[in-house]
């Protein structure tokens, strides 16, 4: 989800490899060792949860995460949890990385130092105050100084324990003050509107005569005004702290008047030290993205030439080419590539281009696609995208059953356990690779039409270079789809999303060796036991050493490889697409019945919408997927409820709460993509409720009024190529900026080889040329349109600076800005892309 800023879209997302505790204190009783699990939060909401590693205290978790930010947030937190079965589960610690700090750690593996959980430190949200000194005269005829102070309103607070009661606290510090005054609790809100005023006196007169006024002024300097929110708990342990702002009088200045948004922040200690022990350790590798994108049309001319690669000849001269040759990491270019070329359906000329010049290049058949080429990388996410439905129908049941059963699988004679038989594991493994061997080569009918026209380009080409070697065509197509996509998918079934974490350390040794076993049998080498470095490995594949297995393999990848014969779409397999627990209201469908809130199990397949009392029990409702209108956000204010959405239907619309903001917006996504070419999809819908006998957005009275706002429209009824053109154009432009010196040096490059025949340069050995003066052509063009792109940023950036206020709702005064609004220094303010 983008956030729009005049006419440019601002997207965010995290990317987070989950590495290890260590040192972690132990546990204050006989056993010491502690449950652990990691949560990763926006602020103070958790939008991701680890697998809990047992019985450790240096815990291995081994996870990644990634999301998309649908909203602003200040901090990115990972706290560590003791799992407690009988109470609930105690923070251990935390690491909290402010925002504009992400950049420091960008993909670096990074040992953080856990920091103690305080409430007084877990703030979150902003508050708007007024502030307005003025004279007033006395009935005596006095005048004194009184300080108007007005709590207009806050946002984004915290919700704690399910629920946000807030109000605020007003204070007067200085010198013998200490008055405090308090708002009314807001119900039910973490964005509450107070608009209340509060007067505090600021001067005192000490006497009064008819020829003057003689009045003893406190330093104003040495006044300030606190404001702090708080809780309303019916808990027997108070209100709870929601952070805090120091506002000195001095800002008001000359004219008396100061209107600003503030970040709360967390409670003074009043200068003590704290001492800090020693928590233990977390290793994060942490990749935050903004993408910065301007219209369309702003990307035409670096995107024309990117869609023009494949009709380039030689392709080494052509842009994305070019892209690939100077990223540090060709899994840098591939990754933006794909998704445009996907999103304009130019994926396949492409990759069959340059899978064609690295087969030409290529002298050993037995070596062909094995490196880390654009073209490995390009296949393999064209692969991950286009093909991860594919494998869900494929993989997802078997290792879910694999991961459930706990069967003991072990062969290595060294590792197996007193109380296991080798025999037992051994047909135990057996049935398993068997099963998934089976589902595997019986599935080509359902492999996408996007990787069938791969391959069949790769086996093409691979036959034609190698003419003598008759299984290169299969060896060409076996190098990605087994060792490259059903291998690594069962190895690691988390980062494919066949399962939600990686799996426990013996479930994980099974997989290895389903995966090793799989993977040597559709590699169709000549001598398998040569394959196996381990003997134990070697004497278990003689089970297969079968022809009617080679001869499956085969048939499976001349399947695989026919262009344009399959299209998966005519393949109606119920498939579970997303799955979880959530709250939902009562539909109605009883004329009489209680519209409560219930949790409930909430199954989507690409079938129907379903939801249950809980996960294996029976469907208490079920909608059909061509029964789904419009997937929309629900107004918070409706039932005063954050991360609401609806699902709207002929009759009613379900209302439904999920857990996080960035759980709502995949469910929004994934029932919008699934339901996209519905014939009676709406074009309007209502963003409010209808509650008491109105609609609460446009409070017409009939509950069949049309819809009052847009629906938002335009996602590809494709579920795994969801895919913004413009925003991956923006993040190849990103990196050839990023890249620039090495662009120059290939000019160096091109230059270097047009005039000198001889031994190549050393410093240019790197980069493929094959055409010196086309490919110095292309870069030429690189560079033009980049310098333009770049040019567009510069001047967004200083128009920005120009008009960011801080004080504002959108730039609120902080930590830093504070000081840079005192002292009226703009140029301490920055803003990067």
């Amino acid at each position: 989800m983008a956030v729009e800023e005049e006419g440019l879209r601002v997207f965010q997302s995290v990317k987070i490899k989950i590495g290890e505790a260590k040192n972690i204190p132990p546990y204050p009783g006989p056993n010491k060792m502690r449950d652990c699990y990691c949560t990763v939060n926006l602020d103070r909401e958790e939008v991701f949860r680890t697998k809990i590693v047992e019985k450790s205290l240096c815990p291995f978790y081994g996870e990644d995460f990634y999301c998309e930010i649908p909203r602003t947030f200040r901090h990115l937190s990972f706290y560590i949890f003791d799992r407690d079965v009988f109470r609930r589960d105690s923070s251990i610690g935390k690491v909290a990385v402010k925002k504009e700090d992400l950049q420091k750690y960008h993909g670096k593996d990074t040992w953080f130092q856990l920091q103690p959980v305080s409430a007084d430190s877990e703030v979150q949200g902003k508050v708007h105050l007024e502030l307005r000194l003025s004279e007033v005269i006395t009935d005596s005829g006095v005048i004194s100084h009184k300080l108007a102070t007005r709590v207009l309103e806050c946002q984004g607070l915290p919700i704690i324990n399910g629920q946000c009661d807030p109000y605020a606290a007003v204070s007067l510090l200085g010198p013998s003050r200490s008055e405090a005054k308090k708002t009314k609790v807001k119900r039910k809100t973490n964005n509450p509107q107070f608009e209340e005023v509060f007067y505090f006196e600021v001067t005192r007169p000490l006497s009064y005569t008819k020829r003057q006024f003689d009045v003893e002024e406190e330093d104003v300097d040495k006044l300030a005004l606190r404001v702090d929110l708080w809780n309303a708990s019916n808990l027997k342990f108070g209100d709870e702290f929601l952070g805090g702002v120091r506002v000195p009088l001095r800002v008001l200045g000359q004219a008396g008047v100061h209107d600003a948004w503030y970040f709360l922040q967390p409670r003074e200690n009043g200068g003590k030290s704290v001492k800090v022990e020693d928590l233990g350790s977390l290793r994060l590798n942490i990749v935050y993205t903004e993408d910065h994108v301007f219209p369309s049309e702003h990307y035409n001319p670096l995107r024309d030439l990117l869609l023009d690669s494949a009709n380039v000849e030689p392709v080494s001269a052509s842009t994305a080419h070019i892209l690939g040759e100077v990223c540090r990491e060709k899994q840098e270019a591939a990754i933006p590539l794909v998704r445009l070329f996907l999103h304009y359906g130019k994926v396949v000329p492409f990759i069959s281009a340059i899978a064609h010049a690295e087969v030409n290049r290529t002298q050993d058949p037995n070596t062909i696609f094995r490196g880390n080429s654009l073209t490995s990388k390009c296949i393999d996410e064209t692969m991950k995208l286009a093909g991860m439905h594919y494998l869900q129908v494929t993989l997802k049941p078997i290792v879910d059953e694999i991961c459930t059963e706990h069967k003991p699988c072990e062969i290595d004679p060294v590792k197996l356990k007193e109380s296991e038989n080798l025999e037992t594991n051994r047909e135990n493994l057996r049935q398993y690779v068997d099963r998934i061997f089976n589902v595997i080569t019986t599935s080509g009918v359902r492999c996408p039409t996007v990787m069938c026209d791969i391959f069949f380009s790769l086996r093409e080409s691979a036959a034609t270079r190698f003419q003598v070697d008759q299984d290169v065509r299969y060896t060409a197509v076996s190098s990605f789809i087994f060792l490259r996509f059903f291998a690594p998918a069962i190895l690691s079934p988390n980062l494919f999303h066949l399962r939600p974490h990686h799996p426990d350390p013996a479930t994980s040794r099974t997989l290895t060796l389903i995966s090793k076993t799989i993977q040597t049998l559709g590699s169709l080498a000549k001598s398998k036991s040569a394959n196996f470095k381990e003997s134990y490995m070697a004497s278990f594949y003689d089970y297969f050493n079968e022809q009617k297995y080679a001869d499956a393999v085969k048939n499976f990848l001349d399947l695989i490889s026919t262009s344009g014969k399959w299209d998966q779409k005519s393949i109606e397999t119920p498939i579970m697409l997303k799955e979880g627990f959530m709250i939902k209201r009562a539909q109605g469908r009883k004329r009489f019945g209680m519209k409560n809130f219930k949790k409930r199990w909430f199954r989507l397949t690409n079938h129907e919408f379903t939801y249950h009392k809980t996960k294996g029990e029976g469907a208490l409702c079920s909608i059909p997927i061509e029964n789904i209108l419009a997937v929309e956000r629900l107004e918070e204010e409706s039932f005063k409820m954050k991360n609401m959405f609806q699902v709207i239907q002929p009759e009613r619309a379900l209302y439904i709460q999920a857990n996080n903001c960035v759980e709502a917006r995949d469910w929004i996504d994934i029932l919008t993509k699934v339901s996209q070419c519905n014939r009676k999809r709406l074009s309007t819908y209502h963003p409010s409720a209808y509650l008491n006998g109105h609609w609460l957005c446009c409070k017409h009275s009939a509950d069949t009024a049309p819809g009052c706002t847009p629906c938002t429209g335009g996602l590809p009824a494709n579920i795994q190529l969801d895919v913004d053109g413009d925003r991956e154009t923006e993040r190849i432009y990103s990196l050839f900026s990023t890249y620039m010196t090495k662009l120059i040096k290939m000019q160096e490059a091109c230059g270097s080889k047009s005039v000198y025949d001889g031994p190549e340069q050393e410093e240019y050995s790197s980069f493929v040329i094959d055409d010196p003066q086309e490919t110095y052509k292309t870069l030429k063009q690189i560079i033009s349109a980049v310098q333009t792109l770049e040019q567009q940023h510069t001047k967004y950036k200083r128009d920005k600076f120009k008009k960011t206020k801080i004080g504002s709702q959108e730039h609120p005064i902080g930590d830093k800005s504070f000081q840079c609004y005192v002292h009226q220094q703009p140029e301490n303010t920055t803003y990067s892309i």
